[in-house]
């Protein structure tokens, strides 16, 4: 049997894209205000998302469509067509563009902390500065480059978050038992909030659109794609423990109640020095730059295979590409405009919750659906063991689907 060396792969995408400034804010929240109790909720939500994206990439590599364009395939009627359309277009165009300014405002939070403050460059500016080195490398940049370089930039979260570990004192006794399922008191919110930050509809779509052409549609090549996807996830979700880790060593001595990411980082260099403030605010530009490229990056894939035939099936590859970048650049301008002017996009938040809320579980029922049908895949279709799985993660998308719309009614803190 011949052994593969493992070299990362399209699948750290989804790994840079779902740890961003709202990830690491919810991590370290979690840490402060319930200590390690919560660390389960990471396990089950990062095992969870492999399920997910192993039958997104798979769908996309057998078929060789995207995951828009199955969906919009798979509809049974032109109505039901432009239903999907319409909710796909709310949940990734407008909620994308929405929380590119949180992406941005990160990234920028992260350099002020180290060192380029209001007082050195203002908040706006730095906005304006990482908006455009987006935009640039959204334009300019080959596939290959912008995946090699969120690579780096997982690779350096990776390395900040688990510095962050080397210079703090972790009860690695408690953090033990804090993987095992519980809910401390008041804590069942903040549980769905951290499940929720890792299982998400954008990167299901990035995921599929990223490994088509990487991956041979044969067995050899679904299981490199498979291997792909549970490293870069499983690195994810032990960089989203890392962070409730360090929250959780700072809650032991002070107060709990969690607060801004830039108070974290305080109360980690009171505490632990500043090495400990300093490799936080690494990680958080990471964390911060990677989504500021990975949301508009699956806005533009999904918007081309909706509006542009697929090229291996006669359609004209440059205008696919044209509506790629322009989709990509309106996203990040639109998001930079909401940072630069530190506008709060409440609406198109809400918006892109109620359309979330419904696509979640339709898309994670869909995938499931197709990922079963042997007509599509053959030999690679779901077994019961696979099917039984990707039911119980359609039920617990459907509960967090729940959630984001009555979380956007104002039901539900």
């Amino acid at each position: 049997m011949r052994l593969r060396t493992y070299r990362p792969g399209p699948a750290m995408l989804v790994t840079a894209a779902f740890i961003g400034p709202g990830t690491v804010t919810a991590c370290a929240s979690a840490g402060i205000g319930f200590g390690y109790g919560l660390l389960w909720a990471l396990v089950f939500a990062t095992v969870s998302t492999i399920i997910l994206q192993n039958m997104a990439a798979r769908v996309a590599i057998v078929t060789g469509q995207g995951l828009a364009e199955a969906i919009l395939a798979a509809a049974s009627s032109p109505a039901l067509r432009w239903a999907m359309a319409a909710l796909i277009f709310a949940a990734l165009a407008i909620g994308n563009s929405a929380y590119q300014a949180g992406n941005i405002s990160g990234t920028g939070l992260g350099l002020a902390l180290l060192g380029l403050g209001d007082d050195v460059v203002p908040a706006s500016m730095r906005a304006l500065v990482i908006g455009v080195l987006a935009a640039v490398l959204v334009i300019v940049g080959k596939p290959g480059w912008l995946e090699k370089l969120l690579i780096a930039l997982v690779l350096a979260m990776a390395l900040a978050f688990v510095g962050g570990l080397m210079v703090i004192d972790v009860d690695w006794s408690a953090a033990a038992r804090g993987l095992v399922p519980g809910l401390p008191s008041a804590s069942v919110f903040t549980a769905i909030a951290l499940i929720g930050t890792t299982v998400v509809p954008y990167n299901l779509f990035l995921h599929a659109a990223s490994v088509r052409g990487q991956f041979s549609a044969d067995r050899e090549g679904i299981a490199a794609a498979s291997t792909d996807t549970a490293v870069s996830v499983t690195l994810g979700g032990l960089l989203s423990m890392a962070v409730v880790i360090m929250g959780a060593a700072t809650s032991a001595m002070v107060s709990a109640g969690g607060g801004p990411l830039d108070d974290v980082a305080m109360r980690l260099e009171e505490l632990f020095g500043s090495p400990a403030r300093i490799v936080f605010a690494l990680g958080l530009v990471g964390a911060g730059f990677s989504s500021s490229l990975t949301a508009p990056l699956a806005t533009g894939y999904v918007l081309a295979e909706m509006l542009a035939k697929n090229p291996a099936s006669g359609g004209d590859i440059e205008r696919r590409t044209r509506i790629f970048k322009r989709t990509a650049v309106a996203v990040i301008a639109i998001g930079t405009t909401f940072a630069f002017f530190a506008v709060n996009p409440v609406e198109l938040i809400l918006i892109a919750q109620s359309a979330n809320g419904l696509l979640l579980p339709i898309l994670a029922a869909f995938l499931l659906w197709v990922a079963s049908r042997k007509a599509s895949l053959g030999s690679f279709a779901n077994g019961p063991v696979a099917n039984l799985a990707g039911g119980g993660v359609v039920l617990v998308c459907t509960l967090l689907g729940l959630r984001l719309i009555l979380r956007a009614a104002g039901v539900w803190p």
